[in-house]
């Protein structure tokens, strides 16, 4: 999924689709290491995709612009 797409869901379906995600690379992770998994780049892939889904829920927590960079502190 695209992160435009992520951006454009509500907080609570971010959440459902992340747990989702976790679900599935939990599942195949467990395959991968019983040699099951035909497709073993689908575990790279879905890593991406939990951090990008964690990244997005972290903006709309903290209210931040989407893309927007964080503040220098001092």
């Amino acid at each position: 999924m695209k992160p435009h797409e992520m951006r454009d869901m509500t907080l609570d379906e971010l959440k459902a689709h992340h747990d989702t995600l976790v679900d599935e690379l939990v599942n195949l992770r467990l395959k991968l290491s019983m040699r099951q998994l035909d497709n073993a780049v689908r575990v790279k892939y879905l890593k991406r995709d939990v951090a990008r889904a964690n990244t997005i829920l972290r903006e709309k927590q903290m209210g931040a612009a989407p893309g927007a960079k964080p503040a220098a502190s001092k």
